[in-house]
């Protein structure tokens, strides 16, 4: 087990795009970041370039198994997680028309983008009780906002309003146990995933950092974009 007094961030989905930019960032601010990924070459290569407070775990969130055996990870080396950041996410269908909707796509954002997170936070919540100021970082999207809300991307939209249902009840859940959830909106950003003509990736992943870093700076249950609340 760590004696580092160092936060310790999981971030998932960490070997790509928005997700390695998290991890950059929160490393350069002193945090020991697990980084989370799918592709295990792909999250050693990430977790070398960022150095010594950086190590890799293989983790597909959709897997029970894989989830088990991350806790079991971060467990043996820590012994503790003070912050879990759902980043994974798929399926951003724009143009998609939700008459014609191909329900598998639908049905495998909603694996991944509502389903895994909350598989996550259940497997995770006895290391964040170990944490300290444990903060959930639900990755999401403006596209998720039901006030905002039409027809465009309408597989990976549904999911994004799930995952911002998800963080309402679980930081209803989670308060008596001294745990913020928030939901965080990166905005359009130019990844793999938004493609280009997004603001650019460090901006998106600013404002996440900036919740881990603080997450008592608005209540917890908060659907944020850059430090402002976004209408759910």
């Amino acid at each position: 087990m760590s004696e580092s007094t160092e936060r310790v961030v999981l971030v998932t989905g960490a070997a790509r795009g928005l997700g390695v930019e998290i991890a950059r960032q929160l490393v350069d601010t002193g945090h020991l970041v697990v980084v989370g990924a799918r592709d295990a070459e792909a999250g050693a290569a990430v977790a070398k370039q960022l150095g010594e407070r950086a190590w890799a775990l293989h983790l597909d969130v959709t897997d029970p198994e894989s989830v088990q055996a991350a806790v079991e990870a971060v467990d043996r080396r820590h012994g503790r997680l003070d912050a879990l950041v759902n980043n994974a996410a798929v399926h951003f269908d724009p143009g998609a028309d939700p008459v014609t909707e191909d329900l598998d796509v639908a049905d495998g954002a909603w694996r991944t983008n509502v389903l895994a997170p909350w598989r996550l936070t259940q497997a995770f919540v006895p290391l964040l009780r170990a944490g300290s100021d444990a903060v959930i970082v639900n990755v999401t999207s403006g596209l998720g906002s039901l006030a905002r809300m039409g027809a465009h991307s309408p597989a990976y939209s549904v999911s994004k309003a799930g995952i911002n249902a998800l963080t309402r009840v679980f930081a209803d859940a989670l308060t008596r146990d001294g745990i913020t959830v928030h939901a965080v909106s990166p905005g359009w950003t130019a990844t793999d995933m938004g493609g280009s003509g997004g603001r650019p990736v460090a901006e998106g992943a600013g404002g996440i950092v900036d919740v881990v870093r603080s997450p008592g700076a608005a209540p917890s249950g908060s659907f944020l974009q850059d430090g402002e609340h976004v209408p759910w």
